[in-house]
């Protein structure tokens, strides 16, 4: 039963579409569950990397953290998502922390058990190499953020990155169902918190956004779109 049950879900992932029921059920008969308390390590950089996880429930920040503690947010993943795909192929060192936000419980898949799935079944291959590339192209994007947009338009489109991939629609808008302090924002957007936390009140007063508890609500999501611009 538990076998079906990750052969469903991994049906469902992102990472996994295209694929028949025999590449599906390849993996997920080698996949295991995994917890993790909120706030735990679940990987440092520099890590060995044996191993991809499969997000079941809960979110993870992947993030770079400098020898004196600064940190830069580079994604956060949610149920669904998958991260640390590129130990699968190189084998090499972890490239960034991840962390887990809440509790997480998720499905791992070990290299040598990805290694043999792709020998029988080279069609998932090619779909982790699209995954990549997409990814690859994400990247370039939040390179050309940092450059061509001032903090206010990065803030506003990191807001409305996370109500699309975070987002809960509510009565008077759509709120971020992922708790963030203004540092971790300013973290995401290449900021400080202190510059962070003027273009917030700025979007309160004009009634763009409200917060509560770290929880961000949009409410004039059209306003926010054209200040990117």
């Amino acid at each position: 039963m538990e076998t079906e049950n990750e052969f469903t879900y991994f049906q469902q992932v992102n990472i996994f579409h295209g694929l028949g029921d025999d590449e599906v059920q390849e993996l997920s008969a080698a996949a295991r569950k995994k917890t993790f308390r909120s706030g735990e390590v679940i990987f440092h950089r520099d890590d060995p990397g044996q191993v991809m996880y499969v997000i079941k429930e809960g979110k993870v920040k992947i993030c770079l953290i400098s020898p004196d503690g600064q940190e830069i947010s580079l994604i956060v993943f949610g149920k669904g998502d998958y991260f640390g795909e590129f130990a699968l192929l190189d084998g090499l060192p972890r490239s960034a922390d991840a962390i887990a936000l809440e509790k997480v419980e998720c499905y791992t898949l070990q290299r040598s058990d990805f290694h043999k799935a792709i020998m029988k079944n080279p069609k998932i291959a090619i779909r982790v190499m699209e995954v990549l590339c997409e990814r690859l192209r994400k990247t370039d994007q939040q390179v050309e953020d940092l450059i061509f947009l001032d903090v206010y338009g990065r803030v506003a489109k990191k807001l409305l990155e996370l109500s699309d991939t975070h987002g809960k629609k509510v009565d008077d808008g759509i709120r971020i169902e992922v708790r963030l302090t203004q540092q971790e924002l300013a973290s995401m957007v290449g900021a400080s918190r202190e510059s962070v936390n003027k273009v917030l009140g700025y979007f309160t007063d004009k009634k763009y956004i409200s917060t509560d508890k770290h929880r961000i609500t949009l409410h004039r999501v059209a306003d926010l779109e054209r200040r990117i611009y």
